[in-house]
């Protein structure tokens, strides 16, 4: 394994260097190409543009041939390399040292060193991708192995057909519709439209907290007792009462959207709106998937006593920067999941159905083991590795995803800074950005090779 792992790592330097230089050719060759003058465009005096020009060229060598120009780039990235020193005629090369450190260069486009720029971005690219990774494969499994053991049954059939029509969705237009019913003041202005943060969040505490501690003590009180009573009425009702109850809930829970519409509507969209919500918690309390009831009785209570504290008790609630960023992630995290869960949910239906069916869960069964101990034991360890591979590329597919959804909600992540950096030919940021998301791509599929050996011991790099 140690083997491997060294020969891996190894060959991520070239296929680095392979997919910097597709990407600096493609540049190069494109029409007007990378050049100092090209840099220079916008009103400027002649003298300003003149003087900038030959900075330009003195700096990264844009009036030389395109193969010098990536050299000079490659010397800059690496640790090991020349020293590259700034004189009154010009930047030259000194002398070589293996400790003059890495330096990705400025951005054209900016005017800022790109480490900066990136150590700004990538935080927040990396938030909303760990965010979403988690919600996408708690959501795909769950999804999939109950439409897998239900096979054929109203689980399966509602969830195949409700999973197809998420995966159908783009995510430009499920941004745009999240944005318009649940962000606009028109309709209900629930979430916030743009960014990561309010400003005067940035002033706040870090976590939420109310003028009193008396307060806080009643909320955990009443959290706990309304979660317990939904999550009791969900375990021991019968299905028609708990169906009914439930259905209630959220024909009041419907009432009340439908009330805080931000514009008139008429009397039928009052209508329909509350009898679509109650018709969902109905089928939700209806549904055998255990999983599902639970979450829907869990935050019943959880907003039942939000509800209870806010209208009880006078004291000030002061959401806190937590509270706030989290606020802010909800539609975003809502964008970059729902199509990744849809297709991970059917590809895990279709690996367990397929080892189900294997000779060796049949022995399993033969020899009295439980459905259980057959489904989790057995089958589902060998079903992880078709979701292995995919989330292999799923890193990658969500820096690119997060493009749209960064330009939707107008986030600073990484995903609008590669938008603006190729638009703007900023050729120092865009190699720097390519380099990330190779290192990225290539330490996803590492990380799946180990886990291919950890979810199957038959797998070895021996």
């Amino acid at each position: 394994m140690l083997n491997y792992l060294l020969r891996r790592v190894f060959l991520i330097v070239p296929t680095l260097l392979g997919i910097t230089l597709v990407v600096f050719t493609v540049m190069a060759s494109s029409p007007g190409g990378l050049s100092a003058q090209s840099l220079t465009e916008g009103v400027m005096q002649p003298e300003a543009r003149k003087s900038m020009e030959e900075y330009y060229n003195r700096r990264y060598g844009l009036d030389q041939s395109p193969p010098v120009q990536y050299l000079r780039w490659l010397n800059n990235i690496s640790p090991i390399g020349f020293i590259q020193s700034e004189e009154q005629d010009g930047f030259s090369f000194r002398h070589f040292s293996i400790f003059k450190g890495a330096d990705l260069g400025d951005s054209f486009l900016y005017g800022r060193p790109v480490v900066d720029l990136l150590g700004e971005r990538l935080p927040i690219t990396l938030l909303l991708n760990l965010i979403s990774i988690p919600i996408i494969y708690i959501v795909a499994i769950s999804i999939g192995v109950r439409a897998a053991t239900q096979r054929g049954k109203s689980f399966d059939v509602k969830s195949g057909s409700l999973l197809l029509a998420l995966w159908s969705v783009p995510v430009m237009l499920a941004g745009i519709l999240l944005i318009g019913f649940f962000a606009s003041e028109k309709n209900w202005h629930w979430f916030p439209e743009s960014g990561l943060s309010r400003r005067e969040a940035l002033d706040m505490p870090f976590l939420p907290h109310w003028s009193s501690l008396f307060d806080v003590f009643v909320f955990f009180l009443a959290s706990l007792a309304t979660i317990t009573v939904a999550l009791v009425a969900n375990a021991r009702l019968p299905q028609w009462w708990r169906s009914v109850v439930f259905a209630a809930i959220g024909f009041c829970a419907g009432l009340a959207m439908a009330e805080s519409v931000g514009q008139p509507i008429s009397a039928f969209m009052h209508f329909l709106i509350t009898l679509s919500v109650a018709c969902f918690f109905w089928w939700i309390a209806s549904s055998d998937f255990y999983s599902i009831r639970v979450m829907l009785a869990g935050s019943i209570g959880f907003f039942c006593a939000i509800v209870l504290v806010r209208y009880l008790f006078d004291g000030e609630f002061v959401r806190g920067f937590l509270f706030d960023r989290l606020w802010h992630l909800v539609l975003p995290v809502i964008c970059l999941t729902f199509g990744g869960f849809a297709f991970l949910a059917k590809l895990a239906r279709s690996a367990v159905l397929e080892n189900l069916a294997a000779d060796y869960a049949r022995t399993a069964r033969a020899k009295g083991a439980t459905d259980n101990v057959v489904l989790w034991r057995h089958v589902f360890r060998n079903s992880l590795i078709p979701l292995i591979t995919v989330a292999a590329a799923l890193l990658p597919g969500l820096l690119a995803g997060s493009v749209i959804v960064e330009s939707l909600f107008s986030i600073e992540g990484m995903g609008k800074l590669a938008v603006e950096a190729v638009k703007g030919r900023d050729r120092e940021l865009v190699l720097s950005l390519t380099l990330i998301s190779g290192v990225m791509t290539l330490a996803g599929y590492l990380i799946a090779d180990l886990c291919y050996a950890i979810a199957d011991p038959r797998v070895s790099y021996e």
